[in-house]
């Protein structure tokens, strides 16, 4: 079975993993503002020498990560190490945001790179809402 990716503009093989990348991608597009061409999908990555592949990343206006995702299939618990797989991808691409989502569960945080912290959202922000945390972060 085929899905729509409305970034690539192609259909691709609907794993259970892409069916909830896809809605998170329409989300984030349709009701949180997030504008389409900032949207980055599967992009590579390197970390301690080896290649890595990031789900989804939203970028700032001027190109820097500002959203980084990490999709699960929904049959996939959101545990202590799915956590620690984006927050170690998060070391290199440097997202003042991030979240983790099987589809079901949702968990966002903001990145404090200077303290070395995170802090725990309740929503998911939106595109101008990200922004501003942004901004916070680098004044």
């Amino acid at each position: 079975m085929l899905i729509w990716d409305q970034l690539r503009r192609r259909h691709v093989v609907c794993t259970p993993e892409e069916w909830v990348r896809q809605h998170v991608v329409h989300y984030l597009v349709e009701h949180l503002g997030y504008p389409r061409g900032l949207l980055s999908l599967e992009r590579g990555h390197t970390y301690n020498t080896r290649r890595k592949r990031t789900d989804l990343h939203a970028l700032g206006p001027d190109g820097q990560p500002l959203l980084l995702v990490e999709c699960k299939a929904a049959a996939v618990p959101l545990t202590s190490a799915v956590t620690m797989q984006i927050a170690t991808y998060n070391q290199t691409v440097g997202a003042p945001l991030m979240l983790v989502t099987n589809g079901v569960q949702h968990y966002c945080w903001r990145v404090h790179t200077l303290e070395r912290t995170t802090q725990a959202l309740t929503f998911i922000p939106t595109y101008a809402e990200a922004l501003e945390l942004l901004a916070v972060a680098r004044s």
